[in-house]
This record gives structure tokens, C-alpha cells and sequence, in this order.
């Protein structure tokens, strides 16, 4: 990757970006901040608008003292006239309710934003990643996108919630207060103004640090979800290899990571909160120096005096919350850094831009001068070619790393070609609209996910609208409407997490039911049964009579009693294909297929 190419960067690969890819990164991320902020501009007009009434009116509190003190109490004192020291009691008690309610109207209408925010943003990562291709799926763990949907997003969520107010609240409130303490004592501003230069100083040495230890912070976080992730999904595994003290370790030494690079960040904090009020305890000492000599030369109201040191004094207040901003800001923009990664991350398999009707296919299968490499080291399938035609049922069969499934993965479009085309029909699967595509060609994989919901819901997954007697129908077809009606409310029934009140065998066979009920032309059998008992293969090996009727048919399997109903077998070995015939004709030859055959036949004696 280029120095200046840092499309979908996520901070996972790497934290030790040049300078260059930084603020590439950083731009990245504020194009995704002023899109989620577009469609709401006007509000956030308002909320603006708002935000200043509320400032300026809370800011009138000092100046309304000082002419208090220097103005109408002298009146009451000499005069006994009473009504400048009403009007400013009144002007004070009216300013400090404008305030609140203003305030209050502020925090409602931002709150709002927010929220809007936070929605749009969950709902683009959802989509977004719904979209993106297998590939991405198989690099990017599952972990790291629950990270982008919850740790990532709660870091933003507080900043938008809390540092936004406290960062817009303190910028307004030091602003105004610099204008008025200008316009009621010059020279205490100019002392004031002095105090932003080890300020600045203080907080930019800050900001470098933290930039680093934020942004690492995200990694860290990303990996200990990570961890904890795959070890509770593959738990059986865990458990079965005793791989818990390794995981402990593991888990322990990223949890370790973490509490670092926190530890680091509060050391930060204790350094910079501390000097923040140090240099305003100096600057409202020096406010106070410089005004006192000036009273007693009488250059300067008493009243004023006062007012000056208010000032100054609130002038330092925010610095502490915006401190705490900072602290959100950084963590929430390390977070948007990879949430806007995985955003700009493009399909490697495309939606065509002027996509061919395919209203009814037939199932005619073409591979032409297929290439195919998962990356530059690897090739696949190095020059392939193959007719499939309609109605066809043909098995695949081979060694491990052979290019079975990866053909499958091509006819189902989860990848494209390297070189050459895959055709369905004649029309290349990169022309054809993915709803026609995924109508066309459907795959059962030899993990039979199911949903959380019912027995009929999964099944009804292959055709959305069918009926419940469509339904029983599919179920029927494939030999799995015995097993449902015995569950506990039979097609109502919760399946519950990846199917966990049905075997394995029991939720391939709802996969059957599914494939059955979508009635693509191309079917493909992706190792479909190798998690079936026995029995349950020999009741399948029967539906599967059924199920590929008139339909073409890819299967891969590695037990020949499956491959046995197929038209045409293919050996395949290192991307190319060996062998092609009958199975009758490959078990009556002496080739792989014949070598399989007999060691299978030789097992089962």
C-alpha cells in the first residue's frame, strides 16, 4: 500500500502510519463525519444558534457585577437611588433564566443529533458489511466487526454525547469571555492573552502523545474482542483440545496490552490536567497583581478588578472539561479511523452496472479460460475450462486443495475469475443482477447455518413468500418432515442459536428443505453430507433423487455413495481435471476415481 492509498486501512494491520497516511486517514474519517452531519445541517444550525444565546447570556454574569459594585451601589450610597441596583438585579436574574433555558434547548436538540448520528452510522456498518464480498468475510474475523458495531461506536457515542457539548460549550464560553474581558480592561486581557502561549505549548505536547497511544488503544481493544470471540464460538474445540490455560494466557497478555496503554494515557492526563491549573492559578494571580496596582493607582474600578479575576478565573474552567473532550476525542476518532476502513472497502465482486435479465435459466454451466488466484502466490485453478450441460448432475472429486470448492465459489459468484469467464446460460455471472444470480444458483454448504427463529422460518428462507403447505411440502421432499413434527411445536419450533436444539444431521436436512423450496437451476452440494449419520445419509441419498431432478447439480464429496448418483464424475487435481466420465466408467478403469472407489468399498467391509 501507498503511502498516500489508505482506502480501507482499520488500524488492525498496522498503528505506525507515516505522517502522510495520517492525515489521508484523518480526512477519510471527516468525510465520513460531515456525510452523517449533511442531512443534518439545519439542526445543527440551530443547535449552534442555541449553543451561542446560552453562552453569551451566562457570560453577562461578571460585567453586570462590576457595574454593579462600581456604578449602582454608589448610587445607593450617595444618591439613595435605587433603581440602577434593581435594573441590574433584574438584568442579572432574567440573563441567568435565559441561560438555563437556552442550555436546557441546547442539550435536548444535541442529544437529538447524536442519536441521529449514532443510528445512521449502525445502520451504514450493518449494510456495509452485508454487502462486501466473501472475500472480505474470510480476511476480516467476526470479532473485529463486532468491535467496529460496539466498542468502536460506543467511543463515539460518548464523544457525541458528552465532548461535543463540553468542547462547543468551552470554545464559546473562553471566546466570549476573551471579547469581554477586552472590552472591560484591556490591558488584564493582554494578560490573559500571554497565558495562551504556554497553553498552546502544553497542549500540542499533549495532543502528539495521545494521538499515538488513542489510536493504539483501538487496536488493543479490537484484539482482546477478538480473542474473546473466537474462543467462545469455537468452544467445543476449546474444551476438546484443553486449550483453555493457553487462551487464559493469551487473553491475559492483550488485557495486559490494554491496561498499559490506559495507564499510559491517565499518566498523560495527570501530567496536562495539572498544568492546565497551573497556568490559570498563575495567569488569574497575575490578572489580580497587575489590576491591584492599577486600583491603588486609580486606573481601575474596584468592580472592574473583580470582574477582570471572574474572568480569568472562568476562563480556566472549561480548559479542564475539554481536557476530558480531548480524552473522548481521541478514542472516538481512532474509532471513526476504522469504522471509515471498513466503510471505504469496495466489493471485490461487484454489482454489474447494466446488469442482463435472466427471467428463466436453464442451468448450462460454462467455464472459459478460467484463471483463478485467491492472491498473487496462490493459483488455483491455472487455466480451466469446462461445459456443464443443463440438467446435469456431476460430482467433484479430489484431494484437499484440489480447486473443488473454489469452483463452487466461482459458479456461485462468492469470487471472480482472475482471467476468462464463468457463464450461466451463455451470459457471464458479472452481467447478470445478483437477484437473478442468487434465484439462478444456490449452494449448501456442509455447515448448515439456521437463524434464530423457527423450523418453517429457515426453510421459508429459500422462498420468503411460501406458504406453510409449501413449506411441509419442501420438508416432505427431502425426509425431514418426520424429525420436525416430533420437535416440540413442530415447524413452530425455536431453533435457537445455529440450531441448537437440532443435530447436525437435522439442520442439513433443513438445509435440504431450503434448497428444495428456492427451486434454483444450479444446485450446488458443497461436502452437503458429510455431517449426516448413516441413516440420515441414506434417507437424504433418497431425497436427493428428488431434490436434483431436472436441475443441474454440482456436488463435492468425499463419500462415494453420494457421488455415486451423479451423471459424470470429475477428478481434479492441482486445478485441472484428470479424470472425466460415468461413474460406472471411472470404477471399471484403473484411474484415481478407480483407486478411490476401491479403498471406500474396502472400508466399509
Amino acid at each position: 500500500m501507498s503511502a498516500t492509498d489508505v482506502r480501507g486501512v482499520t488500524g488492525e494491520e498496522r498503528d505506525d502510519f507515516t505522517r502522510e497516511e495520517s492525515r489521508q486517514i484523518r480526512r477519510r474519517s471527516l468525510r465520513l463525519l460531515g456525510s452523517l452531519l449533511q442531512p443534518l445541517r439545519w439542526r445543527v444550525v440551530t443547535t449552534m444558534l442555541l449553543v451561542i444565546c446560552a453562552t453569551g447570556t451566562s457570560v453577562a454574569g461578571p460585567a453586570l457585577i462590576a457595574y454593579g459594585i462600581d456604578t449602582a451601589l454608589p448610587a445607593v450610597l450617595d444618591r439613595a437611588d435605587w433603581l440602577p441596583a434593581l435594573g441590574v438585579g433584574v438584568v442579572y436574574l432574567v440573563t441567568a433564566i435565559a441561560a438555563a433555558t437556552f442550555m436546557s434547548s441546547y442539550v435536548v436538540a444535541s442529544a437529538r443529533i447524536s442519536q441521529a448520528v449514532l443510528l445512521d452510522l449502525r445502520k451504514r456498518v450493518f449494510l456495509h458489511t452485508q454487502k462486501l464480498s466473501l472475500e472480505f468475510h474470510e480476511s476480516y474475523t467476526s470479532g473485529r466487526i463486532i468491535s467496529r458495531q460496539t466498542s468502536d461506536l460506543d467511543a463515539i457515542k460518548q464523544l457525541l454525547d458528552e465532548g461535543i457539548s463540553q468542547l462547543v460549550n468551552g470554545i464559546l464560553y473562553m471566546g466570549f469571555i476573551g471579547v469581554a474581558l477586552f472590552l472591560l480592561d484591556w490591558t488584564s486581557g493582554i494578560v490573559l492573552l500571554c497565558s495562551l502561549v504556554p497553553l498552546y505549548v502544553l497542549t500540542r505536547w499533549f495532543q502528539k502523545r495521545s494521538q499515538v497511544l488513542f489510536r493504539y488503544s483501538r487496536v488493543v481493544s479490537a484484539k482482546v474482542i477478538v480473542q474473546f470471540v473466537e474462543t467462545m464460538t469455537g468452544i467445543r474445540a476449546v474444551k476438546a483440545f484443553r486449550k483453555e490455560k493457553r487462551n487464559e494466557k493469551r487473553f491475559g497478555e492483550l488485557v495486559e496490552d490494554y491496561r498499559d496503554v490506559n495507564a499510559k494515557t491517565i499518566q498523560l492526563f495527570g501530567i496536562y490536567e495539572p498544568g492546565i491549573i497551573l497556568i490559570g492559578n498563575v495567569t488569574v494571580a497575575a490578572v489580580l497583581l497587575v489590576g491591584g496596582f492599577r486600583v491603588v493607582n486609580g486606573d481601575l474600578e474596584i468592580g472592574a478588578l473583580l470582574a477582570a479575576v471572574l474572568y480569568a478565573r472562568r476562563f480556566f474552567d472549561p480548559m479542564e472539561e475539554m481536557a476530558m473532550f480531548y480524552n473522548a476525542y481521541q478514542s472516538a476518532a481512532a474509532a471513526l479511523e476504522k469504522i471509515s476502513g471498513v466503510l471505504e472497502e469496495r466489493p471485490s465482486v461487484p454489482d454489474p452496472t447494466s446488469p442482463i435479465d435472466l427471467w428463466t435459466a436453464r442451468g448450462r454451466v460454462s467455464f472459459e479460460d478460467v484463471r483463478f488466484a485467491y492472491n498473487a502466490e496462490t493459483v488455483v485453478l491455472p487455466r480451466f475450462s469446462l461445459e456443464i450441460p443443463a440438467g446435469q448432475t456431476i460430482a467433484l472429486v479430489g484431494s484437499t486443495g484440489a480447486g473443488k470448492s473454489t469452483l463452487a465459489k466461482l459458479i456461485s459468484r462468492f469470487y471472480d475469475p482472475s482471467e476468462g469467464r464463468v457463464a450461466l446460460d451463455g451470459v457471464d455471472l458479472r452481467m447478470l443482477h445478483p437477484k437473478d444470480l442468487r434465484r439462478a444458483i444456490v449452494m449448501v454448504t456442509q455447515e448448515a447455518y439456521l437463524f434464530s427463529g423457527t423450523v418453517a422460518d429457515n426453510i421459508a428462507l429459500g422462498r420468503p413468500d411460501a406458504s406453510r403447505d409449501e413449506i411441509i411440502s419442501a420438508a416432505k421432499a427431502v425426509g425431514a418432515h418426520g424429525f420436525i413434527e416430533e420437535l416440540p411445536d413442530g415447524y413452530d419450533s425455536d431453533v435457537n442459536k445455529r440450531g441448537g436444539r437440532v443435530s447436525a444431521g437435522q439442520r442439513q436436512l433443513i438445509s435440504f428443505a431450503r434448497a428444495f423450496l428456492a427451486d434454483p437451476a444450479v444446485l450446488i452440494l458443497d461436502e452437503a453430507t458429510a455431517s449426516l449419520d448413516i441413516p440420515s445419509e441414506r434417507l437424504v441419498q433418497q431425497a436427493l433423487q428428488t431434490l436434483l431432478a431436472d436441475r443441474t447439480a454440482v456436488i463435492i464429496a468425499h463419500r462415494l455413495s453420494t457421488v455415486a448418483i451423479a451423471d459424470r464424475v470429475l477428478v481434479m487435481e492441482h486445478g485441472r481435471i484428470v479424470e472425466d466420465g460415468t461413474p460406472a466408467e471411472l470404477i471399471g478403469g484403473t484411474g484415481r476415481f478407480a483407486q478411490l472407489h476401491a479403498a471406500w468399498r474396502d472400508s466399509l467391509v
